[in-house]
């Protein structure tokens, strides 16, 4: 089993869930670099993964996607200098405390995982996806679970059709189908979960909805005499979402087995870390239980 954090979720938590009034000797935010270790540590501490990943996501407009739709992501907000700085700070965290981290200015976090969750099915190894965000459900094959640790629930592969509409393998497909606001996809108008979800229970993927596209209209769903024609003019807008929504699981990602077990904390350098961002004795502690020394 391996342990897949999507970091830039619990990142982005802690920087909006703890005041910025809490600040290093110097003044300086260090709210979301707080959240994310506490995070961390206690996933170390009480799940012990014999392995274990990072995946951060380093640019929002430099992503192959941008390349494919410049406006891939455009209604999102650069983040301010005082997160930027943050973000470094979680990932010489996350190597300090032992756990490998990936990060890469062509592909997301997302891909990361993906490429990683593929890498380890092919050695027989399932995966434990820990996020919020949906769009990491559809790499779950049988044996891997979607652990969202925010809103604490866990869902293996015959669950994600209950929970987000549509089976793993055809997420993607229904994701492009209802588009994604956070991602500024605008999927198929008129289209909404229901009627997405209801076409991948009636076909497999896209190309098997519009091949048979004059069966559209005999769904028992709201609208489906107009459906077939809203599907037929938005044809090619859905493939482009669906281009933006599936998840590359073949990036290029070099790394050696080993760097994935866990190693333990470097706790002096952890230490000196943690006095310069003015932290207390709680991750201390916790960083020497982690390591064994407490």
């Amino acid at each position: 089993m391996i342990h897949l954090v999507d970091a830039s979720i619990y990142v982005f938590r802690a920087w909006f869930s703890i005041p910025e009034e809490m600040t290093d000797p110097e003044g300086q935010p260090v709210n979301a670099a707080y959240g994310y270790a506490r995070f961390l540590g206690d996933l170390l501490e009480h799940e012990r993964p014999a392995r274990l990943a990072a995946a951060f996501d380093e640019s929002l407009t430099t992503s192959f996607r941008n390349r494919i739709y410049p406006d891939y992501k455009a209604n999102r907000e650069s983040s301010p200098p005082e997160l930027k700085r943050q973000f470094a700070i979680c990932r010489e965290l996350t190597e300090l405390l032992g756990v490998a981290q990936f990060a890469h200015p062509e592909y997301e976090a997302d891909d990361i995982i993906g490429t990683l969750c593929e890498h380890m099915r092919q050695k027989n190894i399932c995966s434990v996806i820990i996020s919020r965000d949906k769009d990491l459900a559809q790499l779950l094959r049988a044996g891997d679970e979607f652990w969202n640790t925010i809103d604490g629930y866990r869902h293996a592969y015959n669950d994600v059709a209950t929970k987000f509409g549509a089976q793993p393998e055809r997420m993607a497909d229904y994701q492009a189908l209802v588009g994604d606001k956070v991602d500024n996809i605008s999927g198929v108008p008129g289209v909404g979960a229901k009627t997405a979800g209801a076409l991948m229970q009636a076909f497999c993927s896209l190309e098997e909805i519009f091949e048979r596209i004059e069966e559209v209209a005999q769904l028992p769903i709201r609208g489906a005499s107009s459906l077939a024609s809203k599907l037929e003019t938005h044809k090619d807008a859905a493939f482009l979402a669906r281009r933006l929504t599936r998840l590359k699981t073949d990036m290029p990602l070099e790394y050696e087995d080993s760097e994935l077990q866990p190693s333990p904390p470097k706790l002096e350098e952890l230490f000196d870390l943690y006095d310069r961002l003015g932290f207390g004795d709680g991750p201390r502690w916790q960083a020497k239980r982690i390591a064994g020394v407490a």
